[in-house]
């Protein structure tokens, strides 16, 4: 399975088109989320978006209730939602029609434009492409439980990512069912599905249906 940036993602529909593109891996624009959105946040246009906090830019037309808490840095995009009690941690860019949802939380995340995160997710340390969706109740785990640097596991090849955080690469359109866990260092191709209580580990190729361990066929 290829998984470099530009087979996972369509890089029009995010402002970290032009970090991303700096990159060949999407685990290797992790370290630099904050700072990214601290450069970005600097130059948007003080009619469209507001600036509410130290280090915080929520578009005008976006949907914040007031149980949500934001922590720079962070960029919330045009018409997106922020619903009841979402805990967003800081490091966050999320993009343009977005929903982030009742208790989900946020830390060190690029949210491509139209993604929802609707139900009760936790997403950290993650990149969520173009039109994907996380199922109620549906996380990425970014810590391995022995604490080790994550690995990322793809037939047979390993590649060291130097990090202890590396939560989920999820491409364009994929779609993750309710109750999963996208273990650490998880990629999903562009356009794939993921079963519902599904625990998914190494890389699931585009195209694919996720039925469980050992079990992934291509769609028809």
């Amino acid at each position: 399975m290829e998984l470099k940036i530009k087979d996972l993602y369509d890089l029009d529909h995010t402002l970290a088109k032009d970090y991303l593109s700096k990159f060949t891996y999407p685990w290797e624009a992790l370290a630099g989320i904050s700072d990214l959105i601290l450069e970005i946040g600097k130059t948007l246009p003080e009619d469209e978006f507001d600036h509410p906090a130290e280090d915080v830019w929520i578009a005008k037309d976006a949907t914040v209730f007031s149980t949500a808490y934001i922590k720079g840095p962070c960029i919330i995009g045009h018409n997106t939602e922020v619903r009841q009690c979402a805990f967003i941690r800081g490091s966050a860019l999320v993009g343009d029609n977005c929903v982030v949802g009742n208790s989900t939380e946020l830390k060190n995340v690029i949210l491509f434009d139209v993604v929802q995160v609707p139900h009760y997710n936790y997403v950290g340390d993650s990149i969520l492409g173009y039109k994907s969706h996380m199922g109620a109740g549906s996380i990425t785990s970014n810590v391995k439980s022995d604490k080790k640097l994550v690995v990322i596991k793809n037939e047979g090849e390993l590649i060291e990512t130097g990090r202890k955080k590396v939560g989920a690469m999820v491409g364009d359109g994929v779609e993750v069912g309710c109750g999963s866990v996208l273990n650490p260092g998880t990629v999903i191709g562009r356009n794939s599905n993921v079963y519902p209580l599904s625990s998914v580990r190494g890389a699931v190729p585009a195209e694919s249906i996720f039925k469980g361990k050992g079990d992934i066929v291509k769609k028809i």
